[in-house]
């Protein structure tokens, strides 16, 4: 297959061999293409030859990226028609993201103006061709409408189809090789069958020579080792030939160190590149053979220093393959180099650091095989070094960081056990580090995420633990910290993301105390910031995934106010968008977490406006979504709590349609759900254990609940209708209620220490 064009006499004079139109959420493809043809060679049997759209140059460069380099022109508009104007092709990375995007249109179109139309190619990463012609697939559409449609003399767009000439990277498709060499073969216009069959040739002789290259390098390094043990043996034997036996053994063993190096460096991102897992393994294998065989006390320590980053390489290798226990074996190869190394320089901070990060490595081993007593061993040990560190220089904001990072590991660990006092007395260790290192550096933005990741860590266990006014005060400053950050950078969207989970976050919490003001405050804005981030980017399902649980949350808190209306248009956004997304893929376990707590709540409106019927069959769909969800995660506390807030509702609709007994079970299955879960004191689990109780009509064995929900400060509307239906009084601890007033009121101070 040939892609032609029409001759161009000015081929010549072009400054770019191609222009990249690109969506930045396809920035990884844009990488990788330009990465690809800048560096790829035309076979020599090619170059010179003459086609119909020019002489075959010998490379592809220099390649055109708007994204990269306009990032800091001021006037962005002019530069790029400029460099499309000097660009001999125009390639378009096509996908739903970049079929939506106004500037790749606009590029297309400035580009069929000047009469290139010919010299445009496709490369398809995600979505589907003419995706728009397909009912209920329109968001998988891939083509922008500049390249669906042609343009008429004036270089406008008009209603008549086009084709574009694409290349398919998708998987089951042509496949990111094939891919490759069709838009390259499109560019130097010739056959693709020809290109691929050069490069096949090509490929097999680099692959040969690269598997030979790694036998002669493994057969030469296991040489060396060999010579070098042998040098060291006769050095023993003959006293007098000592000094020359371990001089020879110590080169030896430089030269094997450095083939080793070779190996693991340069030979492996060769043997990736012609998809050699087997060699790579090998690889692997033999330097984790030599390294083991060698000991650690006749090179020097620059060496050693070598030699255990090389290890620990290895293991974050093979710990992203999945291989846990393989990786867990390279981390400890090089611990056993690296606590040499930190015991023998105890005032070096560098290499204790060195060593403590390879244990926690370690501890992420064990953490991802649910060993939490081992995870958390490592976590320890990983401290100490740390510690011993912090003691030498203790205006290290780097080390500062590492160690509030390591013992936030530990309070995971102590959080995953249900050891809540542990897990918040880590916490605030955790904040205390990270207030010193902001103080030192208050603009690094990624130590202020930690911080800000601390506070929400510990407003979380405050919250469990029952202490409403403490969680309400840690999510304050987090929320403050992040809009300071969005304030300062407007155009970074993943401040305003993190904006919105703080918001959200915040106005859910506030909602506990029945603050329904400053609950709906935060929500709606975490509301007008999800709509916002998925009209900039509306192929972004993450994006559309927190706008639906975030507009289901501002349905529930305008229900509760009495704004039946409003609540229902939020219900229907959130309810719409989940549909769209579980169409798009049904085992998706966080959409489909998020679209039962919108069923359950939607429930909840529909029971209130008496439409027993329609609630009974939103929460029936939520059960069916928890069922899947709790085939696979039993144990998620999360998903119980759910699960007992569907029977809650399902009993109070049985009630309504006068079918006693089952609203009898639903009730006992939303007490058995909470009941068999260690929830602590969180409050919606107290909740949801009292609700049960009062519906069932046992107010007695809802008076311990009672009592800790009136200690903390907890109030709802939906909690209180429910005690003035059951004629149950209830009264807030006035004592909370200062408390949670002075959270709410009084300034905060992200620096301040944490109660």
């Amino acid at each position: 297959m040939t892609w032609g064009a029409m001759p161009d006499p000015d081929v010549a004079q072009f400054t770019y061999r191609a222009f990249i139109s690109y969506s930045h959420r396809d920035k990884a493809w844009a990488d990788w293409l330009h990465k690809t043809l800048e560096t790829y060679r035309v076979s020599s049997r090619l170059v010179g030859k003459q086609t119909a759209h020019g002489s075959i140059p010998r490379r592809l460069n220099p390649i055109f990226r708007d994204r990269e380099e306009l990032s800091s022109s001021p006037e962005l508009g002019s530069k790029i028609n400029q460099a499309l104007a000097q660009s001999e092709n125009l390639i378009v990375i096509c996908s739903p993201a970049s079929a939506a995007s106004r500037w790749v249109n606009e590029e297309v179109l400035a580009y069929k103006r000047m009469g290139r139309a010919a010299r445009i190619f496709c490369l398809i990463v995600e979505g589907e061709p003419n995706a728009t012609d397909l009912p209920g697939r329109e968001a998988e559409e891939c083509f922008c409408p500049a390249l669906r449609f042609l343009t008429d003399a004036d270089g406008r767009p008009t209603h008549e189809r086009t084709e574009p000439i694409a290349a398919d990277a998708r998987p089951g498709k042509d496949g990111k090789p094939n891919a490759k060499l069709k838009l390259i073969a499109g560019m130097l216009d010739v056959g693709f069958d020809a290109l691929k069959q050069r490069e096949q040739q090509r490929r097999i002789r680099r692959m040969t020579a690269i598997t030979a290259l790694a036998v002669c390098v493994m057969a030469v390094t296991v040489v060396l080792a060999i010579a070098a043990l042998v040098s060291r043996h006769r050095a023993v034997i003959a006293q007098q030939e000592a000094v020359v036996a371990k001089q020879t053994a110590v080169r030896r063993q430089k030269q094997a160190e450095s083939l080793i190096n070779f190996m693991l460096g340069d030979l492996t991102g060769k043997l990736n590149e012609v998809h050699r897992l087997d060699i790579l393994q090998s690889v692997d294998d033999k330097a984790m053979a030599y390294f083991k065989s060698l000991p650690a006390t006749d090179v020097n320590n620059a060496a050693l220093e070598q030699r255990a980053k090389a290890l620990e390489e290895i293991g974050t290798v093979r710990m992203e393959q999945g291989q846990l226990v393989a990786a867990r074996q390279a981390f400890l190869a090089s611990t056993r180099i690296s606590s040499q190394l930190a015991a023998s320089a105890p005032t070096d901070a560098a290499r204790q650091m060195a060593y403590a990060n390879t244990l926690n490595f370690i501890g992420f081993t064990y953490w991802d095989e649910g060993n939490l007593e081992a995870a958390q061993q490592n976590f320890v040990s990983s401290e100490a070094p740390l510690l011993r560190a912090q003691k030498l220089t203790r205006s290290d904001p780097q080390l500062d960081s590492q160690l509030a990072t390591t013992i936030n590991n530990i309070g995971h660990v102590h959080e995953a056990r249900g050891d809540l006092n542990e897990a918040a007395s880590a916490y605030r260790s955790m904040l205390a580090l990270l207030q010193g290192v902001v103080s030192a550096q208050p603009k690094k933005v990624e130590w202020i995420n930690l911080l800000g990741n601390a506070w929400d860590d510990l407003g979380k266990v405050e919250l469990l633990q029952s202490h409403l006014d403490r969680a309400i005060a840690d999510y304050r400053i987090d929320q403050q910290l992040r809009e300071a950050m969005s304030t300062r950078d407007p155009a970074n969207h993943q401040e305003l993301n993190d904006l919105m989970v703080s918001n959200a976050i915040l106005g859910r919490t506030l909602a506990l105390y029945g603050d329904m003001k400053g609950a709906l405050r935060y929500t709606r804005s975490a509301v007008d910031i999800g709509k916002s981030l998925v009209k900039f980017e509306p192929a972004d399902a993450d994006n559309q995934d927190d706008l639906a649980l975030y507009s289901s949350q501002l349905g529930g808190l305008l229900r509760q106010s009495g704004q039946a209306s409003a609540a229902a248009a939020a219900n229907a956004e959130a309810v719409a968008i989940f549909s769209k997304l579980y169409a798009k893929d049904p085992k998706n376990p966080g959409w489909n977490r998020g679209f039962a707590q919108t069923r359950i709540e939607l429930a909840r409106l529909e029971l209130g406006q008496g439409d027993a019927t329609a609630a009974h069959s939103s929460v029936d769909d939520s059960f069916q979504l928890l069922e899947s969800l709790r085939r696979t995660n039993a144990s998620d506390p999360a998903l119980a709590l759910l699960a007992a807030r569907a029977n809650l509702v399902m009993g109070e609709i049985s009630a309504k349609q006068g079918d006693a007994a089952a609203a009898h079970k639903a009730w006992l299955d939303a007490l058995t759900s909470v009941a068999d879960k260690s929830f602590s004191d969180d409050p919606n689990a107290l909740a949801a254990t009292a609700s049960a109780y009062l519906l069932l009509n046992k107010t007695a064995e809802a008076r311990p609940s009672l009592a800790k929900l009136s200690a903390m400060g907890y109030r709802t509307p939906d909690f209180d209708a429910l005690l003035d239906a059951k004629h149950v009084t209830y009264t807030v601890d006035p004592r909370a209620t200062a408390r949670i007033n002075a959270a709410i009121n009084e300034p905060v101070n992200p620096l301040e220490k944490a109660p």
